[in-house]
Formats: structure tokens, sequence, C-alpha cells
């Protein structure tokens, strides 16, 4: 055995394996799972990755087959870097030589290495079943409400959660081997690029809990229609049994349907709709200050939609018994979220929210900046919103619109689809604006000289746009 594998073999003995052998295998008799080859009577493993240079000993390493890339062409380096188990789709002569390299790694074949991770991932979590379970999904605002609840439930709870956004087909099955036996509530968000993608993850988790934050129209392009989208998200609640909860926005028009199958308790969450919860000020890019059965508490987060989404997550908290005090400690200790809806002062105070956007959360954002009291002007920074497909032209000329009723002094837009967000807000000749085609530097050295022609020391800027168009770049380009 190379020293790699030896490695390999002495780090995995150290701790237990998270499953074994026969739990492994039994997890992926769905998808034919078999022993191709390697040390049985040593099988262990202490962590998963499907990415090989995150590989350490004593890894599961899970090649995932894309369109683009097929992860079989890392096992070689998985292994090399001490992976104790492979799943393999592929028993070809690359994997088998690899393979005969390491004989202390066990091989693991099986029909799709996407589904296999999410089985084995499913089949640890039920090795915890007093854990409480529970999940947020949403097309906007759901990782601030994620975030917002961990901060909450850990006043009460040891909470463990998947970090940042891991909560796709891949990233909510990785997030579930973080459990451990101390673990007393697990909290994982949930997202979706397409048909049935919450279905799959609600099978890995099978949350009893789950908060939806709203209906939008991110993905509409892929999913087609927001009924679509409330079909999709309402998977979530699935696996509740009659001892669950689902935690439902009041306001949002597809609040009926939501519910509607729900095995467990309903409650829906919204401004004035829970006599415990009630509104004392709106503090604009300060936050907000509320009570809940009559403490009050300070969010620090701006706007109406981050409020809302902390009601959602103060909703929850009540159902799994917190105080109030307990509460307004978790809701304090919310800092700023990296992108978004971040407060970055300097020589223009700037609203950085650039981390996600769709027609929903972009109107959410103007609307504040519009209704903000503020002594400066106010000049917008507006990117694409990717992913809305066919809907794209509609939903960009209505941001247009919007923008020109907004009461800004000014906009810049910026990408490809905001060329018609700047024909309608420059027809209206109510807002002065500029467009910018592109997102590579060149184009964004561009938008940061249209901001400098604009703004003057002190103003206002709201910086917003999709992820894909990285707008954050212009900081730096303006002195900020």
């Amino acid at each position: 055995m190379s020293d790699c594998g030896k490695s390999a073999a002495i780090m995995a003995g150290m701790k237990a394996s998270l499953l074994t052998l026969d739990e492994v295998l039994g997890a992926l008799s769905a998808v034919g799972g078999r022993v191709l080859c390697g040390d049985t009577g040593k099988f262990c493993f202490t962590s998963v990755e499907t990415d090989s240079r995150n590989v350490v000993p004593g890894t599961l390493f899970v090649p995932l087959v894309g369109e683009f890339r097929d992860g079989h062409a890392f096992v070689a380096q998985a292994l090399e870097k001490g992976a104790s188990v492979v799943f393999v789709s592929r028993d070809d002569g690359d994997v088998l030589a690899a393979a005969e390299k390491y004989p202390g790694a066990v091989l693991i074949h099986c029909g799709n290495t996407m589904r296999a991770l999410q089985l084995a991932a499913g089949a640890y979590v039920g090795k915890f079943p007093a854990l409480l379970r529970c999940s947020v999904t949403g097309s906007s605002g759901k990782t601030t409400t994620k975030e917002l609840c961990a901060s909450i439930l850990s006043q009460k709870y040891k909470v463990v959660a998947n970090p940042g956004n891991f909560n796709s087909e891949t990233g909510l099955p990785l997030s579930v081997f973080r459990i451990r036996g101390g673990d007393e509530l697990g909290l994982f968000e949930m997202g979706m690029n397409r048909v049935d993608e919450i279905g799959e993850i609600a099978s890995v988790f099978r949350p009893n809990y789950a908060v939806i934050t709203n209906i939008g129209t991110a993905h509409i392009g892929i999913l087609g229609s927001r009924e679509n989208i409330a079909r999709e998200k309402r998977k979530i609640f699935s696996y509740m049994d009659g001892d669950g909860v689902a935690v439902i926005p009041a306001a949002d028009d597809f609040a009926d349907f939501l519910a509607e199958g729900v095995r467990g308790k309903v409650v829906r969450y919204g401004l004035g709709v829970n006599p415990r919860i009630a509104l004392v000020a709106d503090e604009g890019l300060s936050g907000t200050v509320f009570s809940v059965d009559g403490v009050e508490m300070r969010l620090a987060l701006p706007g109406r939609y981050n409020f809302l989404d902390a009601l959602g997550a103060v909703s929850l908290a009540l159902e799994l018994g917190l105080t109030a005090e307990q509460i307004k400690k978790g809701i304090e200790a919310v800092g700023v979220l990296g992108g978004r809806s971040e407060i970055v002062r300097g020589r223009f105070t700037v609203l950085k929210d650039c981390y996600n956007a769709n027609p929903d959360s972009m109107e959410k954002a103007v609307e504040l900046c519009s209704s903000v009291e503020f002594d400066g002007r106010k000049i917008f920074v507006l990117g694409d919103m990717l992913e809305l497909g066919a809907e794209s032209e509609a939903a960009h000329r209505a941001l247009g619109r919007l923008v020109s009723e907004s009461g800004a002094d000014a906009a810049v837009f910026v990408g490809d689809e905001s060329g018609f967000s700047y024909e309608e807000c420059a027809a209206s000749g109510r807002v002065p604006c500029v467009f910018v085609r592109g997102r590579d530097e060149k184009s964004i050295s561009a938008a940061a000289e249209a901001l400098l022609s604009f703004a003057a020391d002190g103003d206002f800027v709201l910086l917003k746009g999709s992820r894909g168009i990285g707008l954050e770049r212009i900081l730096p380009l303006v002195g900020m």
C-alpha cells in the first residue's frame, strides 16, 4: 500500500465511519450499489466530498457526471490524496488502474453517483431520529431566513446548518453529513434549478418543520409559471407528519395552494397576522424595530422584505418553544449577510445587494431605496436578472418602468438584458440613465465611470443584480 493509502487507513481508523458498509450498500440498493474492489475489512469514511481538491485522508469521494465534466477523471487524484471510499458509475480501465494503486480504498459501483450521494445522505440522516429537522425554501430570501432561523434557534438548541447556500441537489446531501450526535436541531436550506429538485432533496432530509418565504419568479424560465414554482416549493412539506409545522407567508397569493394537503399544523405569518408580534418602527437603512410578546428588538437588516423574512423565522421559533427574550437575542446577533442588503459607508452610502436578483427582489430593493429619506442624491446601479427565460424581456422592461417612477436621480443599467430596462426608463424622460452592455472587466469599468458621472460624495447608491453580473466589482473602482 502507498504512503497515501496507509495514511487514509490510519486516519479513517481513528474515528467511527459515518456509515458502515452494510448501511451504504443498503441505501444504494436502489441504484445497484455493489463493491467493485478494495479492502472492505477497513471500510471507513469520516467526510464526504464531490470536489477532489477538498479530499483529505478518510474521505468518501463522489465523482459527479455533468454535461461538460465527468468527475471520474479525478478519481486517481482523490485516491492519491487519501480518499478511503469512492462511488463510481464507471468501471473502465482508468478507474480500475487508479484503484489498483490504492487497494486499501473501497470502490462502490452504482448506476448514478448523484443519486447514490443523495441515498447515502438520507441513510445518514436516518441515524439521528431525535433530531428536529427544519428547512427553508422560497423564490427569494431563503438564505437570509435560514441565517435568521439559525441565530434565533441556537439560543435554545444546538443547531447544525448548511453553510452559505449549500442548498442544491449536491449541496444539501453534502451538508447533512455535518450532523453529529450532539446536535439537537438540523436547519437546511433547499433551493432548486429544475423540476423536482426540491422533492429529491426533501427525500434526503425529510423536514418536519419548514418555512416558505414566497412564491416569486426566480427560475420561471425553467419552470414556466409561478404555479409550477409553487407546486415545486410545497414539496418541502412532503415528508411532514402530523406533528410537523408548515410556515407559510400569509400575503402570498399562493398561500392557500401551499397549505393544501399539509400533514401537520399550518402557521401563516406576515404583517399584522400574529397578535404576539408587532411592528414598532421602520428605521429605513438602519433596520426595523418590532416586538414579540411586548419585548422590543431591532433587526439590523434594512427593508420590509427582510422584516418579512424575520417574521417567518420568528414564527418558526415560537412554534419550537423559544421565548421572546431568546428571539431578541438571536435577532440582534444577526449582522450583515455577505452580499445581501449590506450597507457600505464611505464617500457614498451604498446598499450592496449583489448576490441574487429576480423581479420580486429587485422590486423590493427599488421600493426600499425609493422610500428611504436621504439628504444626497439617489443613484441606482442595476444588473441583469438571470435565468428568466422567455419572461426576461418583459421583466426587465417592467423594471425600467419601475425605476422611471421611483424618484431616483439617475440610473445605470449593466449587462445584456438590462438594455430593455434602459429603453423603458429612458423613454419616460424622468430619470437620467445610461446602459453599459456586458459583464466583463471592461464593462464593469465603464459602469463605474457612469456612476461617477452621476454621483457626488455623500450620495446614496443602490447596487443590485444577479450574482453572475458581479456588480460588487464596481466599488473599488469608485473609491469604496
